[in-house]
């Protein structure tokens, strides 16, 4: 089984304080030292937060809640968007890991949010923005349908994997990175 870890209230305190001190850090702050490689080869991982996030480079999620090694389980995907994959990783992360805290966590200047609500992607992009369209319908307001894409991520968890955001379970809730201030908002 897992390890005991940190209660999803615990969890997303933690990453509320790691985004203040992010906010104004110059480097990251997290672990990254061989020591802690070393124990987390040695030991495995226990990852206090799962953080599913979009693939774009401005959004760093173990910079943006100031974390290192072994803090946190990223599964990243364009447009933050929720297929089978992403919900085994949660998943395997949550039973096995022993994580209990799940966040979605959108972005200011989403290319794959301002393609669905802009253009008619074609290829492969077009699943991605196709699963977007779905959350956000005919919005046209980039902030607005960040939000919507991100609570319907939220949804399609809670629903797939029977998450009822008990005392001591799992919690789901999702949040907004601004890229220009580097604040996040837990939605």
């Amino acid at each position: 089984m897992h390890k005991e870890n940190l209660s999803a209230e615990q969890a997303l305190q933690k990453l509320k304080e790691g985004n203040q001190r992010y906010l104004a850090a110059m480097t990251n702050p997290g672990d990254v030292s061989p020591a802690i490689r070393q124990k987390t080869c040695d030991e495995g991982q226990t990852p206090y937060a799962i953080v599913i996030t979009c693939s774009d480079s401005r959004v760093i999620p173990e910079s943006v809640f100031s974390a290192g090694i072994g803090e946190l389980f990223v599964i990243r995907v364009a447009g933050n968007v929720m297929d089978k994959h992403q919900l085994g990783s949660i998943e395997y992360a949550a039973d096995h890991l022993g994580t209990r805290l799940v966040v979605v966590l959108g972005h200011e200047h989403c290319g794959a949010v301002g393609a669905a609500i802009t253009s008619k992607p074609e290829g492969f992009v077009k699943y991605i923005t196709d699963e977007i369209l779905k959350a956000v319908g005919d919005e046209k307001d980039e902030y607005k349908a960040c939000c919507l894409n991100v609570d319907r991520a939220v949804s399609v968890i809670k629903e797939s994997l029977h998450v009822s955001d008990e005392e001591g379970g799992v919690k789901v809730c999702g949040a907004y990175y601004h890229i220009g201030s580097g604040e996040v908002d837990f939605l």
